[in-house]
């Protein structure tokens, strides 16, 4: 039994199986990469508007009571499929529009409930925040974060 394993089989054996996981960890990277690139995050450019749109988010601090593909607070609703949910997806004037109105309507006054504070942003800084929202909007979460209200 001690001739079985010899030291050359015991080195051959694990040479053999790194290679055959390095190999496997090599493809299994290409195939994540491939998928990042092609699938998910090409639906629309990233763009100068997207980008500022990003620098108003992190700037305002939204995600301190908004979700975005559910990271962040749950003080507010989610708003990476708020311009799916506004029906304007495919409408970035009508998306600018409508981030427009409810951010100059901000806070509603009413009485015993969560409001949203008033910012003092630009047209070209809702529009890029709009934009930004519509290209987080756009991206293949895979059905994340679900959207069940019961």
């Amino acid at each position: 039994m001690s001739e079985f394993l010899t030291k050359a089989r015991a080195r051959n054996v694990f040479y053999g199986g790194s290679l055959f996981f390095a190999g496997i960890f090599v493809l299994l990277a290409w195939q994540s990469h491939h998928y990042i690139v092609t699938k998910s995050t090409v639906a629309l450019p990233l763009t100068d508007e997207v980008i500022l749109g990003k620098h108003v988010w992190e700037r305002e601090s939204c995600i301190n009571c908004h979700t975005l593909h559910g990271e962040g607070a749950y003080f507010a609703p989610e708003v990476g499929n708020v311009t799916t949910r506004w029906g304007v997806y495919d409408d970035p004037d009508a998306a600018f529009e409508a981030m427009k109105g409810w951010i100059e309507a901000q806070p509603s006054g009413a009485e015993g409930r969560r409001q949203m504070p008033h910012f003092a942003l630009s047209d070209e800084e809702i529009r890029g925040l709009s934009e930004f929202l519509r290209w987080a909007d756009h991206n293949d979460t895979q059905g994340w974060p679900p959207n069940d209200a019961g």
